[in-house]
């Protein structure tokens, strides 16, 4: 992984889930622990033709999860559907 990153670098990357080489987007948050570990990261859910009142989904990417940081995209791990769960979340 990458030293010495920031959040404003980490947002520009392309989150990519390896199990299916499907693009899920930017990163658009990060959660933390009350002790200030990450527990990971938030990227934008499927864009859906007509959204529903509560918009669209995001997932929730687990920190263990994450494979590799590279120059220009995330490596992430996740099963067929990601865990699923609206910001700010409590996964």
């Amino acid at each position: 992984m990458i030293a010495d990153l920031t959040f404003c670098e980490l947002r520009e990357k392309e989150a990519v889930n390896i199990a299916d080489g499907k693009k899920l987007g930017r990163i658009l948050d990060m959660a933390f622990t009350s002790n200030g570990t990450i527990k990971g990261l938030i990227v934008p859910g499927e864009k859906k033709f007509f959204k529903n009142i509560s918009g669209d989904e995001s997932i929730f990417v687990p920190w263990k999860n994450i494979v590799k940081i590279g120059e220009d995209a995330i490596l992430v791990q996740l099963g067929e559907m990601g865990v699923i769960c609206p910001p700010p979340c409590d996964c």
